[in-house]
């Protein structure tokens, strides 16, 4: 059974607020779970104290069983100290322009 230290949303529409909770990978993002672990309000302001709550000792138990937080979690906790933060990956530059358009840019400017 492969755990996951996820986000479970909640709340009403245009209005967010997510439970971080331990559930079973195979399970549904809202809908069986094993344990709440926190909460996250991202309609609080960034620099509010409830807008990330976790139970530090409860995500560590986890952890040391096998489970695995989502990049999403796994960025609060490095933020928090309770696990090491994660690599931040370049982002695609989707309208950038492809190969071919970029050389003949190139050719036209040369």
């Amino acid at each position: 059974m492969g755990l996951k230290i996820r986000l479970a949303r909640a709340g009403a529409k245009k209005r967010p607020y997510y439970h971080i909770v331990v559930a079973d990978s195979r399970s549904p993002r809202d809908g069986r779970f094993i344990e709440k672990v926190g909460s996250y309000n991202p309609m609080l302001p960034a620099e509010h104290a409830d807008r990330i709550r976790l139970e530090n000792e409860r995500i560590q138990h986890w952890m040391d069983n096998g489970a695995i937080a989502t990049d999403r979690v796994a960025k609060f906790l490095g933020k928090a100290g309770i696990a090491p933060m994660p690599e931040i990956r370049e982002q695609p530059k989707q309208s950038a322009p492809k190969k071919k358009a970029q050389e003949r840019a190139a050719a036209d400017a040369g």
